[in-house]
């Protein structure tokens, strides 16, 4: 990966987008700095701190910090992400939408276009439901219609300037320009996570209970790191092969190929659909009076993650991670089943000459693929689970919250893969077209 950043740097076209996209990050850090107008961020600071839930940690974080500041880029990127996965999910409804995805070049303008349109309608609604909700308990200075308006205008415009910087990140620097955005989000809580870490298990410690914390911190950060990048790359390969046939005066076909099925087919999006479902209940209650004595005061505290393996909680509450575990193993599959179908597969081969050694064209085909991606996307949900379960442990066990493991870490690890296969892209682009020149 250095060897590549390395080489890319020599080459002017590709330094020259590399620098454009630190540019454009550096701005945007800026901007993530600067509060919006008339709110009062020592006020929300310390409702975050006091919340004895974390149902807002994981948002923080894919922000940059940027909403426990209240700055002008709160919303961050979250408004485009979720319209990005809405606009995916009505395009496999919606035979309409279907179409004009399919529909090459032009299509995918169109597809892009109702995202930052739904994008801006999602940015109104949130910042209009943070002003208004938490306005009235002190986050906004003087609360009143035209200061709500304000910083709804705010933030709705915040939330637009960052999709705008991601767009041009993709379009003049070196792409992926949303998935860089919010890598950089990410790690900026980096550095936080560790000073925390060192603190709780070096600081005050003796020099071989320090050095024995230090050794098993990087090992499990280490392992971690590597089963990601595995998770992250692992994929089965169904093998097809094309019959020969007649084309003109001369015979065609006849090539092996395959079928990669990855192991971690939905990526992060189970657990982010899984998080978001069991934290609604409890971001919602955040804004009422609520006796946590009473049985649904119980279920509140089970669906918080940092109730789960909490001896000081109880452990009664960790009944809410088996729920969360089920969930992310039930998005897998969800996810799974609208972004891959084996029949419309099996009959594109069919209709190609394609088929799978030993296994007769058409149905056949598609409950034998079928059968193999059931077993493919359990392996990726234990593997999802894996990863997501290490920093409940350190929440619940040491009351840690490191924004860099569980799904930050699986984000973190494909961006940067993207990343680097995107400049090795370009940098053989251009040197396929410096030998055509020559």
């Amino acid at each position: 990966m250095f060897q590549t950043l390395r080489n890319a740097f020599r080459i002017k076209e590709i330094r020259d987008r590399l620098l454009y996209t630190l540019g454009i990050i550096l701005i945007f850090r800026l901007g993530s700095a600067l509060p919006a107008p008339g709110v009062n961020t020592s006020y929300f600071q310390a409702f975050l701190a006091s919340q004895s839930g974390d149902a807002f940690n994981f948002f923080n974080a894919v922000t940059g910090g940027s909403f426990s500041q209240l700055s002008i880029f709160a919303l961050n990127i979250s408004p485009y992400i979720t319209s990005s996965i809405i606009v995916q999910l009505l395009t496999i409804a919606i035979p309409a939408l279907e179409e004009m995805q399919k529909d090459g070049e032009e299509g995918k303008q169109k597809i892009n276009k109702l995202t930052r349109i739904l994008t801006v309608v999602l940015a109104v609604i949130q910042s209009a439901a943070m002003a208004i909700g938490f306005g009235r308990s002190g986050m906004i200075v003087d609360y009143n219609w035209y200061n709500v308006l304000i910083v709804v205008a705010s933030w709705t415009a915040g939330s637009s300037a960052v999709m705008w910087m991601g767009e041009r990140i993709t379009k003049n620097g070196i792409g992926n320009g949303i998935s860089m955005i919010l890598l950089v989000n990410i790690l900026s809580s980096i550095p936080n996570d560790f000073a925390n870490l060192y603190y709780v298990f070096i600081a005050g410690r003796s020099v071989l209970f320090a050095v024995i914390a230090a050794v098993i911190i990087l090992a499990i950060i280490l392992a971690m790191v590597v089963f990601t990048i595995v998770l992250h790359g692992g994929e089965r390969r169904i093998p097809v092969q094309y019959s020969q046939k007649m084309q003109g005066r001369r015979m065609v076909g006849g090539q092996s190929s395959n079928i990669p099925i990855k192991v971690n087919t939905a990526g992060v999006i189970p657990v982010i659909f899984a998080s978001s479902l069991m934290t609604t209940p409890v971001v919602i209650a955040q804004f009422f009076t609520v006796n946590y004595d009473s049985f649904g005061g119980k279920i509140l505290k089970a669906l918080s993650s940092s109730n789960w393996i909490n001896p000081t909680a109880g452990w009664g509450y960790s009944v809410g991670l088996l729920v969360y575990l089920a969930l992310i193993i039930m998005f897998a599959y969800f996810y799974t089943s609208i972004t891959f179908n084996p029949i419309e597969i099996a009959n594109n081969m069919k209709k190609q000459g394609g088929f799978v050694p030993g296994i007769r064209p058409g149905k056949p085909t598609s409950d034998y693929m079928n059968r193999i991606l059931n077993y493919i996307v359990f392996i990726g949900a234990v593997g999802l689970i894996i990863v997501a379960l290490v920093p409940i442990v350190f929440s619940g066990l040491f009351g840690l919250s490191l924004s860099f493991f569980g799904t930050s870490l699986i984000i973190i690890i494909g961006v940067v893969l993207e990343v680097v296969a995107a400049i090795e892209s370009k940098m053989r682009v251009r040197n396929y077209k410096g030998f055509l020149n020559d």
